[in-house]
């Protein structure tokens, strides 16, 4: 007021902020979680908007807008709209408000159990896609996700962003619910016929296939197979005779070979392949004409510190240990050999599993003394053990006369 000029300065404002700031505190004094209030938005953020509930603002979370998922506060509310909210924190001292919209809305998980059993395909939305799996809206207010994992059947190592769209409508399965935890999880590829059983259906083992060198490593072929699908002939089942290392170095990335089925396992989701398996196996057709015990006269191939190697019937492969190589110690050296000599030799051992054939010049030495003993007379009757052998010797070679002095 001025009394000279005999002016009165009135104020509407201070009017208004003193009925708002009594509004305000009647507002507060009364304020009681779980309560349901109108108000108006006020101002939007990015993680959610500010509501004048009359003198006193309170913040509505864009996770407590609604039961579906809102990535912006913008997608379900505008500045100026009125709105119904649920006080669901208040804290006195600082005069902090927490406000919800979807708390006055019946819970979607409610019931989700029975909605959405195990096993059973449904109709989803896509909403968002993640490193590790894409989320799938199953109804407003329920997601599930469906992991990387579970996306596809042949496509392990891609991101899921290559398999699914945001929005797009795709059929799932429910492999797990945990409504507690609000957490449903969800399988795409089980809406696909598994690749493996199909393949299984159509290759039981011991058919033959035809494709593609997809790989080579260090364990074998990686063949490419119908359905996207992969099949492995390790190292060790290229070649009957050729070892690993020295087989797969023919084969080249882009070929297209033959193979046997092995092994199928469609839940380890791996598929063995053969290539040598197409051709009979020579050591067993081999192996089936010899016995443990008979003689045979072998090919000397290598001569080594501990033994030499041999070949037998059919190119099969021997060996006779230093031990074996002669009943006289002073014999038993691999040097008084030479690549390519014959040499007759006791069959010992057959290593099926091994390939290999065990002999020993000392077994049939000493079985060849036997015999001389038995049919030649023994040392007692006054021969000498060397005219039993010599006689020996020369019934084998096919003479009779005595050697002359």
């Amino acid at each position: 007021m001025d009394r000279r000029r005999g002016n009165i300065v009135v104020s509407r404002r201070a009017v208004l902020e003193e009925s708002r700031a009594e509004a305000r505190t009647e507002l507060v004094a009364n304020l009681k979680e779980g309560q349901t209030l109108q108000g108006v938005v006020k101002n939007i953020t990015d993680y959610g908007a500010f509501v004048d509930l009359g003198g006193v603002d309170g913040l509505l979370h864009v996770t407590d807008i609604a039961w579906r998922r809102i990535n912006h506060p913008s997608e379900a509310l505008t500045i100026g709209q009125t709105v119904d909210v649920q006080v669901i924190r208040f804290n006195a001292e600082t005069q902090r408000i927490s406000l919800g919209m979807k708390q006055l809305e019946s819970d979607p998980w409610e019931g989700v159990d029975t909605k959405f059993p195990i096993e059973s395909k449904f109709n989803g939305r896509v909403t968002n896609i993640t490193d590790y799996g894409a989320f799938v809206e199953l109804e407003p207010g329920i997601e599930g996700l469906v992991h990387v994992s579970e996306m596809s059947w042949t496509k392990k190592n891609v991101h899921p962003g290559k398999i699914v769209s945001t929005s797009q409508e795709v059929e799932i399965v429910v492999l797990d619910v945990d409504a507690s935890k609000r957490r449903i999880s969800l399988g795409l590829k089980q809406c696909l016929a598994n690749p493996w059983d199909e393949f299984l259906a159509q290759h039981p083992v011991g058919s033959e296939i035809e494709g593609e060198i997809k790989n080579i490593t260090e364990f074998g072929l990686f063949i490419g197979l119908d359905g996207e699908i992969d099949g492995m002939a390790h190292f060790s089942d290229l070649d009957w005779e050729k070892p690993g290392e020295e087989a797969i170095a023919k084969y080249n990335k882009g070929d297209v070979i033959r193979a046997k089925v092995l092994d199928i396992d469609p839940e380890k989701e791996r598929i063995s392949l053969g290539i040598k398996q197409l051709t009979e196996d020579p050591f067993a057709s081999g192996a089936a004409a010899i016995r443990k015990g008979i003689i045979l006269t072998t090919t000397v191939t290598k001569l080594l510190d501990t033994g030499i190697e041999v070949t037998v019937a059919d190119g099969m492969a021997g060996f006779i240990r230093k031990s074996e190589l002669s009943r006289d110690r002073s014999e038993q050296r691999s040097d008084r050999f030479a690549v390519g000599e014959k040499v007759d030799a006791k069959v010992t051992q057959i290593d099926q599993k091994n390939r290999k054939v065990t002999l020993s010049i000392k077994a049939r030495e000493v079985e060849e003394e036997k015999k001389a003993m038995q049919e030649y007379g023994s040392s007692d009757s006054g021969a000498s053990l060397g005219d039993i052998l010599g006689a020996a010797l020369r019934e084998r070679d096919g003479s009779d006369k005595p050697e002359d002095n």
